[in-house]
């Protein structure tokens, strides 16, 4: 690294920002043959396309301007910088929205180099660039550009980036596998529910859901929120708010945020619901997320979720069982909150075997899901593994430590280590 010199984004090339030619204009939109690029083309590291184009009059009419091909695109603001920032080499001419900026380098320094260097300082980036307090987050530019990157001679540049991109390739093919594995996790989940509960309904009765079971709905009284405690005592009940289904084991209810005593419960009119109740989102974009939860105890909950109360004919274990393969969007009821009450639950049937048929059967699901978690777990652990390899890899690139030498990826896992 001794003739590396380091310099600051904006010394790097030409920066450009774009802008939004008029929607009233059909003349700037139809039939255009220009690319305009905006966050919702940024995904892949190199772009092929953009999926909106826009005419030369647009270019000549509005202060959007074509940015030479082999440019590097940045996204600045976007409810996507909350998490991350999307660079890509844009190796065609492109004009830009004004949530875009993009680079056009000078010659001693590769487009890919700035854009591998960008995604290394992702973290660092948005911990200082980052504006807070705005609506939609954003990127604070002259921040950015004061954001000093290692510049090697250009042959350098691009041995570096050619070693970078085989060892990430490689890494991108294990996350893609492991994906694939995760999917067919759930189909595997999928086919195991349908095979059982299949089975079932073609040997016993099949009843429907609210002959067997009863909603208890969840509240949240006038006055709740100043009589919550934040730590449970002997006289309270956990009371749960939809969040709190996004802990625990992926089966029951685990520790509270919040508790209510039960004099106050009784005050305010909230029920305290019995333990063994299946918990489900029953408002809003929570039904995406398909959770159902058993409670391992008496508690409350707020309006936004639902409960089913197993009548003494149906098992607890047995009810989340057959809740579990339910997709909970499919059955809500399609309005712009989408929701899920009384006339849903109505519709839902399950087969109804003797006890000790539900006991078998939730036993030979429990061993299923038992070892499908740890499946899972593995798979967590070795994408997460792979990130960590990732940012190490760009770590070593950006400080001179790819080589090419077969020893450098032993030097990296000793880094990750």
């Amino acid at each position: 690294m001794t003739n590396w010199k380091v310099e600051p984004l904006r010394a790097l090339g030409a920066w450009h920002g774009g802008g939004t030619p008029s929607k009233s204009r059909a003349d700037f939109w139809e039939g255009g043959d220009v690319p305009w690029l905006s966050p919702k083309d940024m995904g892949a590291d190199v772009l092929f396309s953009t999926r909106d184009h826009i005419t030369a009059a647009a270019v000549l009419g509005s202060s959007t301007r074509v940015v030479k091909p082999a440019s590097v695109a940045v996204v600045v603001r976007s409810g996507i910088l909350e998490r991350k920032i999307p660079v890509a080499l844009v190796p065609f001419a492109t004009t830009l929205n004004q949530d875009m900026k993009a680079i056009e380098c000078r010659p001693d320094v590769d487009p890919r180099w700035v854009a591998w260097g960008l995604r290394a300082s992702e973290r660092e980036l948005l911990r200082t660039a980052r504006k807070a307090g705005t609506t939609v987050a954003s990127l604070e530019w002259s921040r950015v550009l004061d954001w000093r990157l290692p510049i090697p001679p250009l042959d350098e540049q691009r041995a570096i980036v050619d070693i970078l991109e085989d060892h990430l390739s490689r890494l991108d093919a294990a996350d893609a596998y492991l994906e694939t594995v995760t999917s067919r996790l759930e189909s595997l989940r999928i086919a195991r529910w349908r095979s059982a509960f299949g089975g079932l309904a073609g040997s016993w009765v099949v009843r429907p859901l609210l002959e067997v079971a009863t909603i208890e709905n969840g509240q949240t009284p006038r006055g709740l929120a100043g009589a919550l405690l934040n730590d449970p005592s002997t006289e309270s009940v956990p009371f749960y708010k939809v969040g709190d289904m996004n802990t625990g084991d992926g089966q029951t209810m685990s520790g509270a945020r919040f508790h209510v005593t039960r004099s106050t419960a009784g005050s305010l009119g909230l029920h305290i619901r019995p333990e063994g109740c299946v918990l489900i989102p029953k408002r809003g974009g929570a039904i995406g997320t398909n959770k159902k939860r058993l409670l391992s105890t008496e508690a409350a909950f707020d309006l936004n979720m639902m409960g089913l109360r197993p009548s003494s004919e149906i098992r607890q274990r047995y009810l989340w069982h057959w809740f579990d393969g339910i997709d909970l969007g499919a059955i809500a009821d399609g309005s712009n909150v989408p929701q899920i009450n009384a006339p849903q639950m109505r519709r839902l049937s399950l087969p109804v075997p003797p006890l000790d048929v539900q006991d078998a059967t939730c036993n030979e699901l429990d061993v299923f899901i038992s070892q499908r978690r740890a499946a899972g777990v593995e798979v967590r652990q070795s994408r997460k593994r792979a990130a960590t390899l990732r940012a190490t890899l760009l770590a070593a690139a950006f400080s001179g430590r790819l080589t090419g030498r077969t020893s450098d990826m032993d030097r990296v896992e000793e880094l990750v280590s």
